[in-house]
């Protein structure tokens, strides 16, 4: 008996192959095998989950940029702090390389100055988050004074009378 004359429930036939499959066939000879409309049902699951992937991966994106932001705009605070610039100039070339909507805060510890720069990312409602970032240098309390920072030696270091100390008291 060939595979098509098997008996079976009329409308059954044998799909051909090594697997020896059913389906069903319609009254105008389509086939019918259950999984018919299966893979717009998947579509139709896996396309908005893959968009909210994206969405997802481009708001990551953008919080990181931010956060790159806030980083290079306390370090050109501090280097401006450094230098001695105004404390209106330091918090001005902080907010230049910053976020949109940072807030800069300046203070100073002894010889080191320490510029925070904080933000929230963008995104609507909870999507936001906050970011901070500190940057801090070492002020150079010589600059502008007219002694020389790391400049040529002196006539006084030159004939020796220079032994490196602070002049105050016997070494």
């Amino acid at each position: 008996m060939r595979r098509s004359e098997r008996a079976g429930p009329p409308g059954l036939r044998w799909a051909g192959g090594a697997c020896g499959r059913r389906y069903r066939c319609s009254g105008d000879g389509r086939r019918r095998d259950g999984q018919r409309g299966a893979v717009t049902a998947e579509a139709a699951v896996v396309l908005p989950a893959l968009v909210v992937f994206l969405l997802a991966l481009v708001w990551a994106l953008l919080a990181v940029a931010a956060h790159i932001q806030c980083v290079d705009a306390a370090r050109a605070g501090a280097r401006a702090a450094a230098r001695q610039d105004p404390p209106a100039a330091v918090v001005e070339a902080a907010l230049q390389a910053a976020p949109e909507g940072a807030e800069v805060t300046v203070g100073r510890t002894g010889d080191l100055v320490q510029v925070e720069v904080r933000a929230r990312t963008p995104g609507l409602g909870k999507l936001t988050i906050g970011l901070h970032a500190r940057a801090v240098a070492l002020a150079e309390e010589m600059v502008g004074t007219g002694t020389p920072v790391d400049g040529p030696p002196t006539e006084e270091a030159q004939a020796g009378g220079d032994t490196g100390g602070t002049g105050e008291g016997p070494e």
